[in-house]
């Protein structure tokens, strides 16, 4: 009874997604598709298909509704039903049936192939704002020519200028060397020492990634400066990350070095490592984290997941997120998950005489919607 309740009442929660990325620009073939339903940037082996996967079962069971077609439709025939409906209509029948009221966008990756804010307002009918990433500004600004002497004024005023709207930032320092970094600020002449290697080394490879980590923390610690709420990928990922360097446990004393400034952290996606992240916002009053990424790879066992990210985090230092980018099915999905996922989990609680309903409901719209709305001061917007 409780579960049924439950889900009821989750189902019509308005979800502020944390961390998202836009859905697709264009249309996708099958390949196309299959590749984006997985973190793997290589080739499938054409011996197998990404629809026999978790995320791939449960894209036919639950997305395959939403287009006009019956659960657990096969790939041939699901793939075939987007083609015909196009990317405008499955892009706004899937963010519909997401019930996500809010999209707090980032907007770093490949954004060619994705919805701008704009865009992914449109497409949705639903409020949008913007998390800027450190490491594509800093990307940016070695384009425009800067020196290596300039360049830490010119990324402090870049940053000031992308950032002046947005709701908060993001930093990938996880791909790009991982959590083993030395976590006090740099000084300026370290940053400018390292900044003339990097802008060397763009001009000779003619590539524009930013991997030193003396530049990382640069933009960290800058990051901290602005005040804004820092979003920084934990976890699981693609194959630019080395996992055993991207447990969060490794940013221990970076956290401590930040406390005293006020800035908050959020942990994304963690997966495998959601305990230790419960574990960080437990203790420290300025970290927050999801486990977002981790839900839609898990399918049928991101009950689980999610149950696990309930063990030991006050719940007003938990958030939800899909961390969707391109497919709107992982936005659908990252939602109807997590409100399944909570539904059970709390359900059995309740159900057992361990938790009163009401309060379940509290914090179901506590990590659903309230905390987001807190951390990133969404509430004097409306």
């Amino acid at each position: 009874m409780s579960t049924e309740r439950l889900l009821a009442e989750i189902d019509r929660l308005p979800l502020v997604d944390h961390h998202v990325h836009g859905a697709l620009r264009h249309d996708a073939d099958r390949s196309a598709l299959e590749q984006m339903l997985t973190e793997s940037d290589r080739p499938i082996p054409p011996w197998m298909t990404q629809f026999d996967s978790q995320i791939g079962f449960t894209v036919r069971r639950w997305c395959a509704p939403v287009l006009g077609l019956a659960p657990h439709a096969d790939p041939e025939t699901y793939v075939a039903r987007r083609t015909a409906l196009g990317t405008d209509e499955v892009n706004r029948r899937l963010l519909d049936a997401s019930g996500i009221g809010h999209y707090l966008l980032e907007t770093g990756y490949k954004g060619e192939d994705i919805l701008d804010p704009q865009g992914m307002a449109a497409a949705s009918g639903r409020p949008v704002d913007e998390v800027v990433r450190l490491e594509t500004v800093l990307e940016d600004v070695a384009r425009t020519g800067v020196s290596a002497a300039e360049l830490p004024d010119r990324f402090r005023e870049t940053l000031a200028v992308r950032s002046a709207t947005a709701v908060g930032l993001k930093s990938i320092v996880a791909y790009r060397h991982g959590f083993d970094f030395e976590p006090g600020r740099p000084e300026d002449h370290e940053v400018i020492a390292a900044a003339g290697a990097w802008l060397a080394a763009c001009e000779t490879t003619d590539t524009v990634r930013v991997s030193h980590p003396v530049l990382l923390r640069f933009a960290l610690w800058c990051g901290v400066d602005r005040g804004l709420p820092i979003q920084l990928h934990a976890g699981y990922g693609d194959p630019d990350v080395e996992l055993h360097r991207c447990d969060p446990l490794l940013l221990t004393r970076f956290i401590k070095n930040v406390e005293p400034y006020g800035t908050d952290l959020l942990l994304l996606h963690c997966y495998p490592f959601q305990r230790n992240a419960g574990y960080l916002a437990q203790v420290f009053p300025h970290v927050y984290f999801d486990v977002g990424l981790g839900i839609n790879y898990t399918g049928m066992r991101s009950d689980a997941v999610i149950a696990e990210s309930l063990e030991l985090a006050p719940f007003a230092k938990i958030l939800f997120s899909s961390d969707a980018w391109g497919p709107p099915e992982l936005h659908h999905l990252g939602a109807l998950l997590w409100r399944r996922g909570m539904a059970r989990t709390l359900g059995a609680w309740t159900d057992s005489g361990e938790w009163d309903l009401d309060e379940a409901l509290k914090v179901v719209r506590m990590i659903g919607h309230d905390n987001a709305r807190r951390v990133y001061r969404l509430e004097a917007q409306a």
